[in-house]
């Protein structure tokens, strides 16, 4: 049974969320702002699988939570909010969140994020060639597949599902460029328009994770195409 931790001061909402999750099969637990939702993950820390996170929130915000667990954790982070502008989305997605929903939002819809995270946070398989090794080397660092590790000379990297997804798509073929729109459809599995800034953000904080540790940038912009690792 995997286990969903609710974050959100709007208890009606929580209990909702809470229904079709359990009808799911998953173990819910809830916290009703940000500082409730850190001591609880401090005192299961290896229970959590994953948190769904209000942006709006008493005491400490979603924004501010969402740092906090980075500080320490890869869990997957679903965040909510009633703030449909891009710049909403796109400081939500740069605190850590691996993925963001608008209220009001369909509740299967939100199951079915919930499903992708868990199943993204466990099991990466971008279609693996025959004898090809679960694990990749390049420039210094070690991508683990089956494990879901990254490490640079030993040091491990935490990385959010997202971002360990872009990394493996782009490590697998150095050298090849992906456009923003070849990423986000193998990484998300969606459609992709044109106003999307989803790709870029997530690029940019695993620059900087990987920069941090290697000293350099590994993967570089090639300007109006898209991304690539060098070969």
């Amino acid at each position: 049974m995997r286990n969903v931790l609710i974050v959100d001061d709007d208890k009606e909402i929580s209990g909702l969320i809470t229904i079709y999750l359990e009808n799911e099969g998953y173990r819910v637990l809830q916290a009703h702002d940000g500082e409730e939702a850190l001591l609880t993950l401090k005192e299961h820390p290896d229970t959590v699988d994953l948190v769904i996170l209000d942006v709006m929130m008493p005491k400490l915000n979603g924004i501010d939570t969402c740092r906090k667990i980075r500080e320490t954790s890869p869990i997957p982070i679903l965040m909510l909010s009633a703030k449909s502008e891009d710049m909403d989305k796109i400081l939500g997605l740069m605190t850590g969140a691996d993925d963001y929903m608008i209220k009001p939002f369909n509740p299967l819809e939100l199951t079915t994020r919930v499903k992708t995270l868990l199943r993204r946070s466990t099991q990466y398989n971008p279609g693996l060639q025959q004898g090809e090794s679960d694990r990749l080397r390049i420039d210094g660092l070690e991508i683990n597949r089956s494990t879901h590790e990254v490490t640079a000379s030993g040091t491990a990297i935490a990385l959010t599902a997202r971002e360990f997804d872009i990394l493996y798509l782009l490590a697998r073929q150095p050298g090849r460029i992906f456009s923003s729109e070849d990423i986000f459809q193998q990484v998300w599995k969606e459609k992709y328009y044109v106003s999307n800034n989803t790709v870029m953000v997530h690029i940019s904080n695993l620059r900087d994770k990987l920069e941090k540790e290697l000293g350099y940038k590994l993967i570089q912009t090639v300007w109006g195409v898209g991304y690539k690792i060098h070969a």
